[in-house]
């Protein structure tokens, strides 16, 4: 089997000074290009502080995060957001999409934070994006006036216009109706079959999840149970 593209070694996190709490204890995990897995758990489980420190916007109070190999644990704060920019892409359950902003403009944010002003090869990227979530109509409406759905596929489009290896998401499907759900569900399933990108999904959804390749189970800050679900894309 090839390189993981992420590794996490012996991740612990603790929050609190006077009292602390311990979020993750000792959790081995690995994801491969490809994969699309699912992560479960009850609430306060860790899901989503292990899903913060796999994207780099939160640092282990003990353990290593391997990128591509790489052991993150000696980057500062500009080194690691130049990889997470490079490597990662983010959907989150609430969009945070910009609402005074077009859609076509939420997408290009990734690439325009970075240049620091937009450019017409940032557009055209946006809009082909948009063109693939099946939003091309959609591109110059404002965030504030697409629904729920259309809110949701703009986020992914965002994820996805730098066409990063792993796309991280936490609970994408967890504010809208079962047919815009569906509907979410197969755009992500889509991009992996289509671009090899892997999505590490936190959901408390049994269906989303049982759709996935593999789910990964983590309780109390443990990953309990790690199972592949041959054949789960045909469900």
């Amino acid at each position: 089997m090839t390189e993981p593209l992420i590794s996490v070694r012996g991740v612990v996190r603790d929050y609190g000074q006077q009292v602390r709490t311990r979020a993750l204890r000792n959790v081995d995990l690995d994801l491969h290009r490809g994969e699309f897995a699912a992560l479960i758990g009850p609430s306060g489980s860790g899901k989503s502080t292990l899903l913060n420190i796999i994207g780099l916007l939160d640092r282990p109070t003990e353990g290593r995060v391997l990128v591509d190999g790489a052991d993150t644990s000696g980057l500062d704060d500009r080194a690691l957001t130049t990889l997470r920019a490079r490597s990662l892409g983010f959907v989150f359950q609430f969009h945070h999409l910009l609402h005074a902003f077009t859609a076509v403009e939420n997408v290009m944010l990734p690439e325009w934070g970075d240049a620091g002003a937009p450019t017409r090869d940032m557009r055209d990227r946006a809009l082909e994006m948009l063109t693939d979530v099946g939003l091309a109509d959609r591109a110059q409406y404002k965030a504030r006036d697409l629904s729920g759905g259309q809110q949701q596929r703009v986020a992914i489009a965002r994820a996805m216009v730098r066409r990063p290896p792993l796309v991280l998401a936490d609970e994408p499907t967890g504010n809208l109706d079962t047919g815009s759900a569906d509907d979410v569900f197969e755009l992500m399933r889509r991009f992996n079959r289509e671009s090899r990108t892997s999505f590490l999904i936190v959901t408390h959804d049994p269906r989303i999840a049982s759709r996935c390749d593999r789910v990964i189970e983590i309780v109390d800050g443990r990953v309990t149970s790690d199972t592949p679900r041959p054949g789960a894309a045909a469900t």
